[in-house]
């Protein structure tokens, strides 16, 4: 099944993204990042893999994956944009043609390589790892580090977004947990990004995603 019982409301949750990207501007969807949430219950056979889809095919192959019965999330964030001389506040993918999913490696792989789905569904390849045939194996992210990434990117914050590796400065190599505030809960590294203290949560071999900014007093070092 796609989607688990235990729902709620919450801001700040997990939550369903909508397939059809081309109307989330619209009013009766702007209430879509406080909507309902999704648990992802952790399963020993499944994996979370990342794929890469094509320019513009994002809502096609959601609906594709959804429909295999996979449990996917899209993460999404606002952004302010100028349309038709007004500015409107519209929501987008947080990371551009990524798609993540929960899956079992036979499961998975049944979709992707599936020859009407291959010409624009792919598996985004881990290019610091080789297998026994010296090819690179899709990139899968740890359960407890995707709760993190989804923890983070399901807040409605127009200033969380993903970063360049050169515009973090970090102020040590500390791991801490964000204690209080819309961020609760979101452990990373603290960075100045932008002139500002925030998280900096890091998925590895894919992006760094930084958080608003979060006071210190919002923040507790992890031993």
């Amino acid at each position: 099944m796609n989607t688990l019982s235990n729902v709620n409301t919450r801001r700040g949750e997990p939550h369903p993204p909508t397939p059809d990207l081309s109307s989330v501007s619209s009013p009766e969807n702007q209430s879509l990042l406080a909507g309902v949430s999704v648990k992802y219950a952790l399963h020993p056979d499944k994996y979370w893999y990342v794929l890469r889809v094509t320019y513009n095919r994002v809502s096609r192959a959601y609906d594709i994956l959804r429909k295999a019965g996979l449990e996917v999330y899209l993460p999404m964030h606002y952004v302010q944009k100028i349309i038709q001389d007004k500015k409107k506040r519209v929501l987008e993918p947080l990371l551009p043609n990524i798609i993540f999913v929960y899956a079992t490696p036979e499961s998975i792989t049944s979709v992707v390589k599936k020859p009407s789905h291959h010409s624009f569904i792919n598996f985004y390849l881990n290019h610091f790892k080789q297998d026994e045939y010296g090819k690179n194996p899709p990139l899968t992210v740890g359960y407890n580090d995707m709760m993190n990434f989804i923890n983070l990117t399901s807040v409605d914050n127009e200033h969380v977004r993903v970063v360049e590796p050169e515009r973090c400065h970090y102020k040590s190599g500390d791991v801490v947990r964000v204690t209080d505030g819309d961020f609760k809960g979101v452990t990373g590294r603290v960075a100045r990004v932008s002139g500002q203290q925030r998280v900096v949560v890091e998925l590895e071999g894919l992006c760094l995603v930084a958080t608003a900014y979060v006071p210190s007093g919002f923040l507790m070092k992890i031993e």
